[in-house]
């Protein structure tokens, strides 16, 4: 037979509330180092009892290495950064960058038949396509000049037909 549902709410009783608290953060503690062990994980937890009492476990490397690591991510992940973190985010953007300016300097060249020595089947098919999508585009925004030049011509007509009418209408007056 299982354990009843309890609703989850403030226990009125202190002693109730107590003997409680006592229980679970055993069990949240075992939970902790189990966890810890388990899944060789760097863990730190904290709890303060309704009296102002401190209770807490940490893993092997201990609870300031963990709460070290703990404001260093807090501060790549939040943005709020040191100088030094700054200056490091900034090295891998721009190393980042380089190697995306590489790649695409590369495929250029190779698009253009350059470096085409050590290319594998599979790279030049994937060429193939980048230069059949790269000529059907062309295709294409040849097809929508074409047409923005055949509306060109057709208003600048009606425009010229609108002021050979107003010249009309002026010399009637």
């Amino acid at each position: 037979m299982g354990r009843g549902k309890i609703v989850i709410e403030r226990i009125e009783n202190t002693t109730n509330r107590q003997v409680t608290f006592s229980k679970r953060r055993g069990g949240l503690m075992k939970k902790a180092r189990e966890l810890s062990i388990l899944c060789d994980a760097d863990l730190a937890l904290i709890v303060f009892s309704s009296t102002g009492r401190l209770y807490d476990y940490s893993s092997s490397s201990g609870m300031n290495a963990i709460i070290d690591r703990y404001h260093a991510a807090k501060e790549e992940n939040c943005g709020v950064l040191n100088p030094t973190s700054e200056a490091k985010l900034w090295q891998r953007e721009v190393t980042t960058l380089r190697q995306q300016v590489h790649n695409a300097q590369h495929i250029n060249r190779q698009l253009l038949g350059d470096e085409l020595a050590g290319s594998t089947v599979r790279d030049l098919q994937f060429l193939q396509n980048q230069l059949e999508m790269s000529s059907h585009s062309e295709q294409l925004l040849a097809e929508e000049i074409q047409e923005l030049n055949q509306k060109v011509y057709y208003i600048f007509f009606l425009l010229f037909f609108l002021l050979i009418l107003m010249l009309w209408l002026l010399v009637l007056k």
